[in-house]
């Protein structure tokens, strides 16, 4: 499928490992950060939210998410050697802590009875079932969309695209400590 592409389809992508915020001392940085982090998440969405739900499974959602959290910061050993593991450990970092965690947090939320919310453990299913199949749909869209992109070369050097993608690198870096310091005081008042 993607042996008709070349190296100059995919070069408005490389922006952020050109720029240097994506270089591997950078990432290697976020994941050490990332680990701290984690195991708040964790914690908030395991030991607090849980506690009080009726959601089916959760023990064993516990013990499977916790070993493939285990697996993926067990990584960092190897990613160092090659830049392409370390992107792709910060994938799963990166979706494993603002994805999966909040989407389980936000079942054992509906599960809960504690906050006035009662649903049956078969609505909490299917609601989960309905939930990851408009998930892998977008996802399935959003990749189709994604090669169609790439094979009509909008993402080839000088595009449009990557016109975008300069601009909202120059975005990012000019108001990234506003982005910080907002970040950090949500956390908190949260």
């Amino acid at each position: 499928m993607f042996k008709k592409l070349s190296a100059e389809d995919f070069a408005a992508l490389r922006g952020p490992f050109e720029s240097g915020r994506q270089s591997p001392k950078h990432l290697g940085d976020m994941l050490f950060l990332s680990i701290f982090l984690q195991g708040l998440m964790y914690a908030l969405g395991y030991f607090v939210i849980a506690d009080a739900s009726i959601y089916p499974n959760k023990d064993k959602i516990l013990t499977i998410h916790f070993w493939i959290t285990l697996i993926i910061y067990s990584i960092p050993a190897v990613y160092k050697k090659s830049q392409k593991i370390q992107y792709l450990v910060v994938i799963l970092v990166s979706q494993n802590l603002f994805g999966i965690i909040c989407y389980i947090m936000t079942l054992f939320t509906l599960g809960s009875q504690k906050y006035g919310i009662h649903f049956s453990k078969d609505t909490l299913l299917n609601f989960t079932y309905i939930t990851l199949l408009i998930g892998f749909l977008i996802f399935i869209v959003t990749f189709i969309r994604f090669y169609i992109l790439l094979i009509k070369g909008h993402y080839r050097k000088g595009s449009r695209k990557e016109e975008q993608r300069d601009n909202m690198e120059n975005l990012i870096k000019s108001y990234l400590p506003v982005i910080i310091a907002g970040s950090v005081g949500l956390l908190f008042v949260m």
